[in-house]
């Protein structure tokens, strides 16, 4: 059986599963090659078109046929690529990973760590709650045992099968901060316990009998509530607090935490876990549709000091979130987990849920969970108080507003041939363009699983078809076939582009490896990368995802430059849920008003395709 897959870009995160086993990882997937140089230099020329004026267009066009040039710079270190490529697993992936994230040194929360949330579950009190995680605990651990024995479908996507190698590293991994990069730890031997966290307090909760079996929905029921009743107040310092600083500085913290063996021992449980439940408490509910902005507010960064932002450990790979009032979701470290093994793995809690318990609990005394401790002496109290004041002004300079689009879904564009993806992303631009009165950088997100240990690439926009269609479509002068003339070869320039990253010649990882081996062979950075176009050019200005679900749920993340947006969206056959973030600290970005305006072209863009009479 294999699912659909969505056209385009993160939609490419929807792939086919093949229900068959897949024991071996990687074996079956070709290795990523490396894009031919002239190739890539011609895309990067053809991406700053629309977003440089013709003076400085050319200027750079002379510094990229410099950089190109038979003999030159450009060829030399594409020749050492291509040795990379031939002696290594993946040329680009491990220096992606260290340079995209673990080199990062801003606060995981909003900057980095994706969040989803889910529809919200019928229950508003804490016995349901617990009955809910019981049974979401149930589910990964049966996920996790479709890993271990290798029954585990293997994906395909348009008829390829796609690395599986990250799917046991979502389980005992953990980020660990260092004072100029971070690294990722994973245990060898798979842990036996999970991380619960309530109040602040963290505890070790033993998922399996002695004899090695899972413990039933009712067993870790019974656990949870031994939990509850050793957490009932917030008057605990919030440890977890300390995992959303700036990098560097909580790598000092880190290592004074660590000086002393309580901490030390406690910090391992939480690391070497293999993911960590985080029991919070009510969302505060205002209206249905703030309520929605602010559940994935709740998850993307607990909601603040006072509310439930003591209730994570940021480093952690996979965190998932179960409130009193029904609100759910997870929240995941991107160094190590990505959009598509997180959206296959929602899939089966999702059907397991669905699922009556399978077997009643046997009759065995379960050792009581063991509650971690911390010895905090002046130094670490300084440092939380540091770490609570800083998330505070984070969390409040960032702006989310979550709604559902409900004129149509991805079945409009489906009609007239157009990819979802695509129609969506132009929409995004032309959004973009009439609030702001010009178009930027922007990247949405591709998987590159197609080959073995590949990552992620951006596909990039806007392209020179979007901005002819976004500068037609507001004059009174163009007619409406001409107009969606334009908006059809806008969008298929951007399957095109797709269908380029896809096949492994997107430009931007290999630009990022170009420059890379340069640094890494002791030499200056190549002229191009110090060229102000090249800054522009990755200035992503709109950070967008599609999320690679088929249920209700929302992602939600950050911007990646103080003056720009995240937009988040997924699409269903008859309506799109959007996600849409910015810093209030920003006077030219406001979510709100690119909302209106985003939910006024999206019906403009209806009435192009189907006017009515």
């Amino acid at each position: 059986m294999l699912r659909k897959i969505r056209a385009g870009s993160s939609g490419v995160w929807r792939v086919g599963v093949a229900l068959r086993p897949e024991p071996c990882w990687f074996s079956s997937v070709p290795t990523q090659p490396v894009p031919p140089l002239a190739q890539t230099l011609q895309g990067y020329l053809r991406a700053l078109e629309p977003l440089l004026p013709p003076d400085e267009l050319q200027h750079t066009r002379k510094m990229v046929q410099q950089f190109g040039k038979p003999g030159g710079l450009g060829q030399s270190l594409q020749h050492n690529l291509e040795r990379r490529a031939r002696h290594t697993k993946n040329w680009i992936s491990d220096w992606w990973v260290q340079w995209s994230y673990l080199e990062s040194r801003q606060p995981l929360p909003v900057h980095s760590n994706p969040a989803i949330s889910l529809p919200r579950r019928d229950y508003n009190d804490w016995r349901s709650q617990l009955v809910f995680a019981s049974k979401l605990i149930a589910a990964v651990l049966d996920f996790k045992a479709k890993i271990n024995t290798g029954q585990l479908p293997g994906e395909y996507m348009r008829g390829k099968p796609l690395c599986m190698e990250l799917f046991p590293l979502l389980f005992s991994s953990c980020r660990i901060p260092g004072p100029k990069h971070d690294y990722i730890a994973h245990a060898r031997r798979s842990p036996s316990h999970i991380t619960v966290v309530r109040n602040y307090q963290f505890f070790q909760l033993e998922v399996y009998n002695s004899d090695g079996s899972r413990l039933t929905e009712s067993q870790i029921y019974s656990q949870l509530l031994r939990i509850r009743s050793q957490s009932w107040k917030t008057d605990k310092e919030p440890m977890g607090i300390l995992t959303s600083e700036h990098r560097h500085t909580w790598g000092q913290a880190y290592n004074r935490l660590l000086r002393d063996k309580l901490n030390k021992e406690s910090v391992g449980v939480i690391e070497k876990g293999l993911f960590s439940l985080c029991l919070d408490s009510p969302v505060m509910r205002i209206s249905d549709e703030k309520y929605a902005s602010r559940k994935a507010a709740q998850i993307l960064h607990g909601g603040g000091t006072f509310s439930n932002s003591g209730n994570r450990w940021f480093d952690k790979t996979v965190q998932f979130v179960v409130g009193e009032d029904g609100s759910w979701g997870l929240l995941y470290e991107q160094a190590t987990a990505e959009g598509p093994p997180i959206a296959m793995l929602l899939d089966h809690i999702l059907e397991y849920c669905e699922k009556p318990e399978p077997k009643r609990a046997p009759l065995l005394p379960l050792p009581m969970p063991k509650k971690l401790y911390f010895h905090i002496d002046r130094e670490i109290k300084r440092d939380i108080e540091h770490a609570k004041q800083n998330l505070d002004i984070l969390i409040n300079d960032l702006d989310v507003n979550v709604f559902n689009f409900r004129r149509f879904g991805k079945d409009l564009p489906k009609q007239h041939n157009l990819s979802p993806n695509a129609f969506i992303q132009v929409a995004l631009q032309l959004a973009y363009y009439r609030v702001h009165n010009e178009v930027c950088a922007a990247c949405d997100i591709a998987t590159q699983r197609m080959f073995r240990g590949g990552r992620t690439e951006y596909i990039r926009s806007p392209t020179n078809q979007a901005l002819k269609f976004i500068l037609a479509f507001d004059d009174p002068s163009v007619s409406s076939e001409a107009k969606r003339q334009l908006l059809r070869e806008a969008v298929e320039a951007y399957s095109s582009l797709t269908a380029q990253v896809l096949s492994g010649k997107g430009i931007d990882l290999h630009l990022l490896g170009l420059k890379l081996q340069a640094i890494e062979e002791g030499l200056s950075i190549p002229n191009i990368f110090m060229d102000t176009a090249y800054g522009l050019a990755t200035h992503w200005k709109l950070r967008t995802g599609q999320v690679p679900s088929n249920t209700d749920s929302v992602m939600c993340f950050g911007p990646l430059v103080p003056d720009g947006y995240a937009i988040c969206y997924n699409p269903q056959a008859d309506h799109v849920h959007f996600s849409i973030t910015a810093f209030n600290c920003c006077e030219e970005t406001h979510a709100e008003t690119l909302a209106l305006t985003l939910k006024d072209t999206l019906c403009q863009l209806q009435e192009l395709l189907q006017p009515t009479a």
